[in-house]
């Protein structure tokens, strides 16, 4: 069997889309799901975290318990927004090898509209993988783009969530694979 790679994209994905994950209170999250649009009381005007792996989520948002997370979303957006997010995305901390000095990676941070966080992945009772598992952070101008030009639609992932937590039954997981990630941005994102 293959090693995983200890920072890999792993997404649920066809040729046109991607499906990152958000969980949210039940006043975004209800009528987000509901009109495949998020509401105007989603707030556009600051860092929106997305994560394209699911059993990061259910860690994330303690089964969809945790407060102000009591609901799960599939969000799918379109692939070229997801690539141009990664693109623009700079590492969260400074890595050696990555950046060619703190100053440089300290730049590119404040000025990046993106940013990469890497976490260890987690298996279905919750408990760390010796792999890493991407959040992507998205600021200004693409979070705009996220809500707009990008969102395809909305699925509330709730119920399964629930049934997850009872059944730990991995059959009910969403489909997730290596994503393809342009090897420059591969760089950038510390994944080689």
């Amino acid at each position: 069997m293959e090693e995983t790679p200890k920072r890999q994209v792993r997404a649920r994905y066809d040729e046109e889309t991607v499906t990152v994950y958000q969980a949210f209170r039940p006043e975004i999250a209800e009528p987000a799901a509901a009109a495949g649009r998020f509401p105007a009381a989603f707030e556009t005007g600051r860092m929106t975290w997305v994560k394209p792996s699911f059993r990061w989520l259910l860690h994330r948002s303690d089964w969809a318990r945790a407060g102000g997370q009591e609901r799960v979303l599939g969000v799918v957006i379109r692939r070229e927004g997801f690539d141009a997010a990664l693109a623009a995305a700079v590492l969260s901390s400074y890595r050696r090898g990555v950046h060619a000095s703190k100053a440089q990676w300290q730049r590119e941070l404040r000025r990046g509209a993106a940013r990469a966080q890497w976490d260890p992945e987690r298996d279905l009772r919750l408990r760390p993988l010796d792999h890493r598992s991407l959040q992507l952070g998205l600021g200004g101008e693409l979070v705009r783009r996220y809500v707009g030009e990008w969102l395809v639609r909305i699925e509330d992932l709730t119920p399964l969530v629930r049934e997850l937590h009872a059944t730990r039954d991995a059959g009910l997981l969403p489909p997730e694979r290596p994503y393809p990630v342009a090897p420059g941005t591969a760089v950038r994102l510390g994944m080689s």
